[in-house]
């Protein structure tokens, strides 16, 4: 983990101190429910709360008893004894390592999905707000890269809201995806302890129940949860790119904004460089880097092995805490977005009217031109104009065969740039229903 990318809120879910609680919850829910059984004593499950449940676990001491056993669980469970006394015999009976593990981390992702849900959420309010902001902001659309036919920018804003959209239902079914509880003992048979304590467990930390834990939690949810991720990071670097083109000094139609004192570069003053965006392309990298190895972690030999474990001890927060990060600055990014409405139009105008030419196209068929020869018609008069050599709409007045089967004012109505508008507001209503 990059501090410099990190929230707080993100970071503390994986924080030591954090982890070594969601642990003691897991083993004290189940200590409760065996007191219930009649598994352990009564007593025993109390003791465990009253001398662990609000203290803070010395940390360095838990690292201190790894050095020596060479196991993460155990040495928690001894400074564990060390807190609770003679009572800590009952702790943890029937359990093995990843009872305690998996479920923590399935604590530890349900609850940065939650998080990141809010980011996602933040990111909606900014594109709807913007988008109808700009709705009726003509702009050029483009299509490799080139001219292409006219847009608005809203509507730009508008796919890119529906795109989120559908991010938040990934998100939202990944969270489910990964929301399992596995306290099944020992290969995962509960032959040393009863359904009803990982029933209850899961109860008390808001998780399901993994139907069939082999001793692990099938890694193939997880590899669903960090796939989720990945797309939702390829999202956030589709709209940064987009961002970074129109920045771009040829084209400027939108840029970043330019805090007072900010400076863009340490040798040309001028300079104004779209550092978030490139910023959330590298981040959508890092977040997408975690996607191969969760899949790698599915193929686990037999009942469970521990290839998966140094994988997802970085993927888990690096993933979580970049991904984090990315989406509160593109939220940040598009609310303070600079658009250039006036400098939309002079670019719409550069190539003298070349983006009617389908609009001419048609027309022509329709006026009884084959459509082999229109396009040769339109394509004559348009390559000149892309050259530099006279207005589009003039060099088809000057056609013969062009006015042969179009006047000058039927011409001129085909280059209103309303027509390429008239249905902005009916996708607006499918995009943004009150």
């Amino acid at each position: 983990m990059i501090e410099r990318y990190a929230r707080p809120e993100m970071t503390e879910i994986w924080s030591a101190q954090s982890k070594f609680r969601i642990w003691f919850e897991i083993e004290a829910h189940a200590a409760d429910k065996m007191a219930e059984l009649g598994t352990i004593p009564k007593e025993a499950a109390k003791v465990i709360w009253d001398k662990a449940g609000s203290v803070q676990f010395d940390v360095a001491r838990i690292d201190e008893i790894e050095a020596e056993v060479k196991h993460d669980v155990i040495a928690f469970l001894t400074h564990l004894a060390e807190i609770v006394g003679p009572q800590a015999r009952f702790v943890h009976q029937g359990m093995t390592s990843s009872d305690v593990l998996d479920t923590c981390l399935s604590v530890q992702l349900t609850k940065a999905s939650d998080i990141l849900l809010g980011g996602v959420d933040r990111i909606l309010a900014a594109l709807k707000t913007r988008a109808i902001e700009h709705k009726d902001s003509v702009c050029v659309g483009r299509s490799h890269g080139i001219h292409a036919e006219p847009v608005t920018f809203g509507l730009k804003l508008a796919g890119y809201y529906t795109e989120f959209s559908r991010a938040r239902k990934r998100l939202l079914a990944a969270r489910e995806e990964i929301a399992v509880c596995a306290i099944s003992g020992a290969v995962g048979t509960f032959a040393n302890i009863d359904p009803a304590v990982e029933a209850h467990v899961a109860e008390k930390l808001g998780l399901a129940v993994e139907p069939v834990s082999t001793q692990v939690i099938p890694r193939d949810r997880h590899a669903a949860f960090f796939a989720a991720l990945g797309v939702i990071a390829s999202s956030i670097e589709r709209l940064a790119t987009e961002i970074r083109h129109l920045q771009r000094t040829e084209v400027l139609e939108a840029e970043e904004y330019f805090s007072k004192g900010q400076k863009g570069s340490s040798a040309m003053p001028h300079k104004r460089n779209p550092i978030l965006t490139e910023n959330l392309t590298g981040l959508a990298r890092l977040v997408r880097m975690a996607v191969i190895p969760a899949m790698e972690n599915v193929a686990l030999w037999h009942e469970r092995d521990i290839s998966h474990s140094s994988v997802e001890r970085g993927i888990g927060p690096d993933t979580t805490i970049h991904l984090d990060f990315a989406l509160h600055r593109l939220a940040g990014v598009i609310e303070k977005l600079v658009v250039y409405p006036e400098r939309m139009q002079e670019n719409l105008d550069k190539l003298g009217g070349l983006v009617h030419s389908q609009r001419v196209l048609l027309a022509l068929t329709q006026a009884g031109e084959s459509r082999e020869d229109s396009y040769r018609l339109v394509q004559r008069n348009a390559m000149p104009a892309w050259r530099g050599e006279g207005a589009f709409l003039d060099n088809l007045k000057a056609d013969k065969d062009v006015t042969a089967r179009l006047s000058p004012s039927d011409l001129d109505a085909l280059f209103d740039l309303r027509y390429h508008t008239k249905n902005v507001d009916a996708i607006f209503k499918r995009v943004f229903v009150e």
